[in-house]
């Protein structure tokens, strides 16, 4: 087949460094959606191929490798789950010639053309679910620890924003902030931070540390024992990042996230049913970084049929235009103001396995 009749996706998603924990799960959810699609004849009648790009080394590193292949015309689309800090540089680097779907959460605001976005933000997902803690647990004086890059440090700004000062409220409880502390990528000893938050005095810890790096926070808050009185919630804690972490370590620990494994809509057990059916259970955990990017190109290919092209102008057009409603993994979604409103659910921890307590926000 010759590569006219083929549309090449640069997958960035991580397979090194903190986050590279999601990298399996990522990989094995992307090909199971580009295998569905080229059962049903590709995009636009061309065969899908997907050519991974490693997202966890220094995002300039992941940006060069993008622009070379942009420049060689050797990829069509950018479709992938990684930090905040690498969608900048990617961003930047692919500059609207291509279409770029970028899967992960982030802290919201992205508006450069031609980049779209499935991942959930933190008014949707981490301020109704500190909302649902104080309402329903009475968790209401936390203590952030997040990793020192964008996201982490711009979801805190809108939590204080909403949440703390009331300028923009949007949670009727009373929520305060005891403290924040940001650590480098790769960090390993939680001593000082884990001494801070046992002196005090929270209900909580809102954990935004990235992939590894949270889970060696997460088995050395359990080894203190602190979850006998304070309670964890994360907006980024899957179920490859509870197995890594331990049962015994994730007591009273709670995820808010728009997929769960758990999730038992029609459409997530006829995709776990499709992942595992591929993969066999010996698969990664299916989870939500993995699921985004199946979500990613999905969205790549139902933007291209309803634009009948794959050109960046195209695709812009047509989803400026009119919001696109389709059932997916996570629900019914719409694709409206370049992002995908979806549902979140927060969850707890049960051994290796997240139950869903409550939908915490939902698709308007």
């Amino acid at each position: 087949m010759s590569r006219a009749d083929q549309i090449k996706i640069g997958l960035v998603i991580p397979e090194s460094g903190p986050s590279g924990i999601f990298g399996p799960s990522c990989a094995a959810s992307a090909q199971l959606a580009v295998e569905e699609i080229n059962s049903r004849g590709g995009i636009l009648g061309r065969e899908v191929v997907v050519s991974t790009i490693d997202g966890g080394t220094e995002p300039v590193t992941v940006a060069n490798r993008v622009r070379t292949l942009c420049h060689e015309q050797a990829i069509d689309a950018v479709v992938g789950w990684h930090t905040s800090a690498v969608r900048l540089r990617v961003a930047a680097a692919i500059g609207g010639q291509i279409p770029y779907i970028y899967t992960a959460l982030y802290e919201g605001g992205e508006s450069t053309p031609g980049v779209f976005l499935t991942g959930e933000i933190p008014d949707k997902q981490v301020v109704p679910a500190l909302n649902w803690m104080a309402t329903h647990h009475k968790v209401r004086r936390w203590y952030v620890v997040g990793s020192d890059y964008v996201w982490p440090h711009e979801t805190l700004s809108q939590i204080i924003d909403r949440c703390v000062d009331g300028t923009h409220s949007t949670t009727s409880a009373e929520i305060v902030l005891a403290g924040a502390r940001f650590l480098p990528l790769g960090a390993s000893n939680f001593d000082d931070v884990l001494d801070a938050i046992e002196t005090s005095s929270v209900d909580g810890v809102l954990v935004l540390l990235l992939g590894q790096d949270a889970v060696r926070f997460n088995r050395a808050f359990g080894e203190r024992g602190l979850h006998r009185d304070i309670v964890r919630l994360s907006p980024l804690m899957d179920e490859n990042m509870l197995l890594a972490t331990g049962a015994e370590n994730a007591l009273e620990f709670y995820s808010a996230s728009g997929y769960f494994e758990s999730l038992a809509t029609g459409h997530s057990m006829d995709f776990a049913n499709s992942y595992f059916g591929m993969h066999g259970m010996s698969a990664p955990p299916l989870a939500s970084p993995g699921e985004s990017c199946y979500e990613g190109i999905s969205l790549l290919d139902k933007l291209a049929h309803q634009a009948k092209a794959l050109d960046v102008g195209a695709l812009v057009h047509t989803a400026d235009t009119i919001p696109i409603d389709y059932e997916s993994p996570r629900g019914m979604v719409r694709f409206v103001d370049n992002h995908l409103a979806q549902d979140v659910y927060i969850a707890h921890a049960d051994g290796l396995d997240f139950d869903i307590d409550a939908r915490v926000a939902e698709v308007v």
